[in-house]
């Protein structure tokens, strides 16, 4: 879809026929697992922690998330556990913890003290309801049509403010990124993203750090808002409006700009203000049911398809609202979830009739390697493909926050 979508506004840029579109499926499948094949300087991230997976509770299985040192220290203080730093000591700990609670409680208990942890659920009926949408698009009829002049990439000359952690949104904007886009990352000083993500996911951007909360940090930020074409943002519904970066006010502010929002669980319900990763949203949507071993133990997909399936198509609904406002004018909202995307999986795609295992396919065409501030990364390259496409970013990662917070 971002394929197709990236070369309907490279014709509609360059008032040419729409470029034929080839999308490997090896390509795909190297790329929906980036994290596990990037190296750097031969190292291989870790990818979970070991507070991080699935633990049998009194009454079923919970999915914890620990990756983050803060989610670590919510977990455990949630559940009354001293944390010691002696992993495999607090593993079997916590195990034993868990297995003395209904799994409900635990999801409750550990959400009540800002931690992650969620009940698996049963897979859903045939007959289930569809969860949110997958892609809610609404336009904003403000400002006219901002032509974006003839060009060899679909979206050189687009500046896009990311707001965005971890893998869905980063792979979004890496995505633009790719197609030509100027994309800065904005992070808050005191909320550190894992160094091996970034080096994945943030490829062809740059990085800066503002507080919004400071006075001259937020003067920054308004100067880059200004000329920005959209922004990205990957945290729950509602926690930016404090900050005057609701939908509604940025684009009051600034007519004919994109916003595009992505969260885990939807945009209502009485889970859409629960924090939320992949892992956590296939435990509780049915996922982790249906992909269970024979012992009963959950299981997940064969990749975090969530976060790289609803990264592409926020990547797809950006280069859309690109060509919408080159012709219509206006702003665009958009609004992806994860939760949305799991849906779509389980309720929107017939399965394939059985044919044994699944293919494999071979990695090694779709790797590369480039030099970067972290060392040597040995990465996949990207999937999205039309003719005349990038085959590669045209820069490395720069480390996290350390650079200006200015356009390029």
């Amino acid at each position: 879809m971002s394929s197709l979508a990236a070369a309907e506004l490279l014709a509609l840029r360059n008032r040419v026929p729409v470029p034929a579109v080839r999308v490997n499926e090896a390509a795909v499948a190297t790329a929906f697992v980036s994290e596990r094949h990037l190296r750097i300087d031969g190292r291989a991230p870790t990818s979970f922690a070991p507070l991080s997976g699935f633990w049998q509770a009194a009454d079923g299985w919970v999915r914890t998330h620990a990756n983050y040192p803060h989610h670590r220290a919510r977990l455990l203080n949630a559940l009354g556990i001293a944390d010691t730093g002696q992993d495999q000591a607090l593993v079997d700990v916590l195990a034993k913890e868990l297995a003395s609670r209904p799994a409900r409680e635990v999801q409750e208990t550990v959400y009540a003290g800002g931690g992650l942890a969620v009940a698996v659920a049963p897979a859903p009926a045939a007959s289930a309801p569809a969860g949110p949408a997958l892609i809610e698009t609404r336009h904003v009829g403000r400002g006219g049509p901002r032509l974006l002049a003839p060009a060899s990439v679909p979206a050189r000359g687009v500046r896009v403010l990311d707001l965005t952690r971890v893998i869905a949104g980063p792979v979004g904007t890496r995505t633009l990124a790719l197609l030509g886009a100027d994309v800065l990352r904005v992070d808050a000083p005191q909320l550190a993203e894992d160094e091996d993500a970034h080096a994945d996911t943030g490829m062809g951007k740059r990085s800066t750090l503002l507080d919004l909360a400071d006075s001259g940090d937020r003067r920054v930020f308004e100067g880059l808002l200004s000329r920005a074409d959209v922004v990205v943002t990957g945290y729950r519904p509602g926690a930016l409006d404090r900050h005057g970066l609701a939908p509604d006010a940025l684009q009051a502010r600034h007519p004919g700009l994109i916003v595009a929002q992505l969260c885990a669980w939807g945009w209502s319900g009485p889970w859409a203000e629960r924090r939320g990763f992949d892992s956590l949203v296939q435990a509780g949507t049915g996922i982790a049911a249906i992909e269970a071993a024979a012992d009963g133990r959950p299981g997940v997909l064969p990749a975090q398809a969530l976060d790289h399936g609803t990264g592409y198509l926020l990547a797809a609904a950006v280069l859309r609202a690109l060509s919408a406002r080159q012709t219509t004018g206006g702003g665009r909202h958009l609004r992806l979830s994860l939760a949305g995307t799991a849906s779509w999986l389980l309720h929107g795609i017939r399965s394939a009739p059985a044919q044994g295992e699944a293919a494999l396919h071979d990695p090694e065409p779709w790797l590369t390697e480039t030099e970067s501030p972290y060392g040597l990364l040995r990465h996949a390259l990207p999937p999205v493909h039309y003719d005349g496409a990038p085959a590669n970013w045209n820069r490395a990662p720069t480390r996290w926050g350390t650079d200006l917070p200015n356009w390029s």
